[in-house]
């Protein structure tokens, strides 16, 4: 494989699921193994700590990411969920108990052999691309860490028997937008010995969209880590929005809520 960018040291997608239990739903994330983290960002889960009294309504918001995730006790129903320029929403039944895999940026095709576009703004199962996944029911005792050593184990494997060609002029495009959040204009600054419309096509096959629509994932994702406060330092201004009413309108179809509702609580 060509060397990738650190994609982590430069990208760290947020998803701001519930960091403790709450409600009764737990949300929780793990490293991989070391020989991994170049390519798999990080592994999560996502459970109900005691039966709820409604269906749930899970958000998870737009992270450049794609996303293999499973209910525990049936690992070969996994589900593929690929890049998306907006917030999705899943209403979850009363119970439930789902682990998943976060890929970082560009990397799923690679390890796959699939292009991107083809799994972008929806959700494949996963037996549509490959039929080499955990085919044993995960007992309801593991722990996450439990769970990741499975998983692990599985993806070294994988990795161990996969050549994966890469391109440098989509890294050197990715490093550049990673580098500067998002505030880029990649078809002034493109890689030597590339056009314009190449971009777009490599970019869909390792993104599943447009450079300018994975840009604008960056820039509100780093947003989202900042430590200031967003709205009263007009930090939208730096990440490169017209005004206000502009960083309003992006955030929230990115997020499925505006910022005062995420920043101010």
């Amino acid at each position: 494989m060509q060397k990738s960018p650190y994609i982590r040291a430069l990208y760290a997608p947020v998803q701001p699921g519930l960091k403790q239990a709450e409600g009764g739903v737990m949300y929780q994330e793990c490293l991989p193994h070391a020989g991994l983290q170049e390519v798999i960002y990080c592994y999560w889960e996502l459970k109900t700590e005691c039966r709820l009294a409604a269906p749930y309504q899970y958000r998870v918001v737009a992270d450049g990411c794609i996303d293999i995730f499973f209910e525990r006790h049936n690992p070969t129903a996994a589900v593929v969920m690929g890049f998306s320029d907006a917030y999705t929403e899943f209403p979850l039944p009363a119970a439930f108990h789902y682990v998943g895999v976060r890929f970082l940026p560009g990397m799923f095709p690679v390890l796959y052999k699939v292009n991107a576009a083809e799994l972008a703004h929806k959700e494949t199962p996963l037996a549509d691309i490959t039929t080499h996944f955990l085919r044993e029911d995960l007992p309801g005792a593991l722990s996450l860490m439990d769970i990741k050593c499975r998983l692990d184990a599985h993806f070294l494997k994988l990795l161990s028997a996969t050549d994966l060609p890469a391109d440098n002029r989509f890294y050197e495009s990715l490093d550049l937008i990673l580098r500067t959040a998002g505030r880029v204009s990649i078809e002034k600054e493109l890689p030597w010995g590339i056009s314009s419309r190449q971009l777009r096509r490599l970019f869909a096959g390792y993104i599943g969209d447009t450079p300018k629509a994975f840009s604008n994932v960056v820039r509100f994702q780093h947003l989202l880590r900042s430590p200031l406060p967003v709205l009263k330092n007009r930090l939208y201004l730096d990440a490169g929005y017209y005004d206000q009413a502009h960083f309003i309108k992006v955030f929230k179809a990115l997020y499925g809520l505006t910022p005062s509702q995420v920043f101010d609580k």
